[in-house]
């Protein structure tokens, strides 16, 4: 029998959190709530949860800063957490990220996409996935979110770094462009081939190797 995943919302919208908490919970996870930053910290001590949805923009102390305070505490190094948001500017999903989050979603969001966000990212961090991957000279590290190539730290926006762990998950392997739509930004988001196309070519930039090929007509794959 598998064991009931808990999950811990926090956010100082009332209607937000009934909602979020009624989908996770039709879903078969145990979903407890917090109103504001500092009960959030509390109920996270109190329950250990799982996973934690935060809100950055609460009274008392900021989606953030509950971040950096539970990932000091070696009961939290391994918690999943997600900031859910209205704030929705690079600079401060960067530092979400860089806060030890290991997600950002911006509001609004339907509630089966924020269930299906949920899952993967389970699925992803799941015992038998490795949290840091190294192909060749590059290393990705999962959970912190963080790309090493060559000894150097590059920094890659959430998609990008998504995208690059899929391909380099499984070297050679051609991954058709619908298979990445899918699970890079889901069914319920509608988004063109050219946004495959502008990632790539960004993480190509960036790690300034051309280790991602062009399949023509079909998609890419990642060669060492």
């Amino acid at each position: 029998m598998s064991i009931v995943k808990k999950i811990l919302i926090a956010d100082d919208e009332p209607d937000i959190l009934e909602i979020i908490q009624y989908n996770l919970q039709a879903e078969g996870f145990e979903v407890t709530t917090a109103k504001n930053g500092n009960e959030a910290i509390e109920k996270a001590k109190r329950t250990l949860p799982d996973l934690i949805i935060l809100d950055i923009m609460m009274p008392g102390k900021t989606g953030m800063e509950v971040c950096n305070l539970l990932r000091q505490q070696p009961a939290f190094k391994n918690t999943l957490i997600i900031f859910l948001t209205a704030l929705s500017d690079e600079s401060t999903e960067v530092k979400g990220l860089e806060s030890g989050a290991d997600d950002y979603l911006t509001k609004p969001i339907s509630p089966k996409v924020l269930v299906s966000k949920v899952n993967a990212l389970f699925r992803r961090f799941s015992n038998d996935t490795p949290k840091v991957l190294k192909v060749g000279d590059l290393e990705i590290d999962r959970e912190k979110y963080m790309i090493n190539f060559k000894g150097t730290d590059i920094v890659l926006a959430r998609k990008e770094f998504e995208l690059l762990s899929l391909l380099a998950g499984k070297p050679g392997k051609v991954f058709l462009r619908n298979e990445i739509l899918n699970t890079i930004w889901g069914t319920e988001v509608i988004v063109g081939d050219r946004t495959i196309d502008v990632h790539i070519r960004k993480i190509r930039q960036k790690l300034d190797l051309d280790c991602i090929s062009t399949v023509k007509g079909v998609g890419y794959k990642f060669e060492v």
